[in-house]
């Protein structure tokens, strides 16, 4: 436990302070330190991306690519996939919390933050694109950080069958969705129990027994999310412009909450700007998840006609996640009566929010796309782990099949009591992940970066 603490304190915890005016400090973990400059990095390599090719990022995505091929998954199923993983618990409670923590002005930050990040979700998707390789017993295509690490290690030809950095990535990733499967199920059980008085047991075996029969079938958990991620994104996105038409008078200073708390001399004066600064920067990092190398893991399994149109379809992954729907959650606290709200926090401010709203429609609104945000997030999690399983175990069902009762265990246990160890151990993990795949992303981003060269060169000229 004292290791783990202390590699859980050096990823998360503030290793730098940066003293600001007013008294407060800007502290500033390792990951932090990492994601940032690199995102800002790859930003300015692929010439600024999220804004210059950001039209061409929506022409791609509306492309007649739904249905995949006998070879894979299509573009946009592969986006549906890691779209899934994204929009979790982290864009409901995780930006009310950045909120009570960091004020309105954490958004701004948070917005900045998946500005920056959709440059590295573009280079990890394209790498992942580039180094795929074809699934024996899935059909289609495999791949992600773990694929790309070992070829960085390990050249053709080699007798060697295990690069050492890409298993770390790889059981880095089973050992975070264990943990999150855990937090899924806590969530989905405290929500039902919250909005309809159903006791965690039932709700529990319910959730349990209708994840087994979608994951234990062999290629259904893409079909399945096809289905519940635009839906559950649609719905959220048409309530939220409900809600912003009804309050619009409001909508001017709410705007000049979140833009004057983020710079605010208030914030400076009373000692919070550091808060409000790093609640939306983390807050962003972890929803978004880019640079983490999980959204590699479904990019690599698209059956697309070039590797940089994976790469913008993840970019714009960034901006679903963040943009739109932590928006949105944003702007369903930020329009409700501060004295309603104040003193609450997670799940109680929000669907206290929604009362205001909606009366208790909004609550069991609330309860019901959680439990659809969360359990997409479950289904994604174990398509990513398809191809990290194999790379550490081989091509078998044994251990694919042995991982998947061990996610949903780990989805009974959590829906019955939330165990903070878990959370945590799911916090190293994506860490860890991220740190691994950073060693992968900047000897081998000049490939990336080629392939989008190429992409506008041809492609974009074509299209034209």
């Amino acid at each position: 436990m004292d290791i783990f603490r202390a590699v859980y304190n050096l990823l998360w915890g503030d290793i730098i302070r940066i003293p600001l005016p007013g008294g407060s400090t800007l502290g500033l973990s390792l990951l932090v330190l990492i994601l940032i400059p690199t995102g800002l990095y790859f930003t300015i390599r692929t010439r600024f991306l999220p804004f210059r090719l950001f039209p061409e990022m929506i022409r791609v995505t509306l492309e007649n690519n739904k249905k995949g091929s006998s070879e894979g998954i299509s573009g946009i199923q592969a986006l549906i996939i890691s779209t899934a993983c994204r929009v979790g618990m982290g864009n409901l409670v995780g930006v009310v919390a950045a909120i009570s923590a960091g004020g309105a002005g954490a958004v701004f930050w948070m917005w900045v933050i998946a500005l920056l990040g959709s440059s590295t979700a573009f280079i990890e998707a394209t790498l992942a694109q580039l180094y795929k390789e074809k699934d024996p017993l899935y059909g289609g295509y495999r791949g992600g950080p773990a694929y790309y690490l070992h070829r960085l290690f390990i050249p053709k030809g080699s007798r060697r069958k295990k690069s050492v950095v890409a298993s770390l990535f790889a059981l880095s990733g089973l050992i975070c969705w264990c943990g999150i499967s855990q937090v899924t199920g806590n969530s989905i059980s405290s929500s039902f129990e919250n909005a309809f008085h159903i006791p965690p047991l039932y709700s529990t075996i319910v959730l349990v027994a209708v994840a087994a029969v979608i994951v234990l079938r062999k290629n259904a958990t893409v079909k399945v999310l096809d289905i519940i991620v635009p839906i559950m994104a649609a719905c959220y996105f048409f309530i939220t412009i409900f809600i912003i038409v009804k309050n619009a008078g409001q909508l001017p200073e709410v705007f000049q909450r979140i833009f004057s708390e983020a710079f605010g001399l208030r914030q400076v004066v009373g000692g919070g700007l550091g808060a409000v600064i790093m609640n939306g920067a983390k807050r962003g990092l972890f929803s978004n998840e880019a640079g983490s190398g999980s959204a590699p893991c479904a990019a690599a399994a698209a059956d697309i006609s070039h590797p940089a149109k994976e790469g913008l379809l993840q970019a714009l992954g960034v901006f679903i996640d963040t943009i739109v729907i932590c928006t949105c959650s944003a702007m369903i606290m930020l329009l409700a009566p501060q004295e309603m709200t104040s003193g609450l926090e997670g799940m109680d401010l929000l669907q206290t929010a929604m009362r205001h709203h909606l009366g208790e429609f909004g609550v069991i609104f609330i309860a019901v796309i959680l439990w659809l945000f969360s359990f997409s997030t479950f289904l994604g999690i174990l398509f990513y782990a398809r191809s990290n399983v194999a790379y550490l175990f081989g091509d078998n069902w044994i251990s694919q099949t042995l991982y998947k009762i061990l996610a949903l265990i780990m989805l009974f246990i959590g829906g019955l009591a939330a165990y903070q160890f878990v959370w945590d151990l799911g916090d190293v993990g994506v860490g860890l992940m991220t740190i691994f795949n950073m060693i992968a992303l900047f000897p081998l981003a000049p490939k990336a970066l080629a392939s989008l060269r190429d992409y506008e060169n041809r492609e974009m000229k074509k299209n034209k």
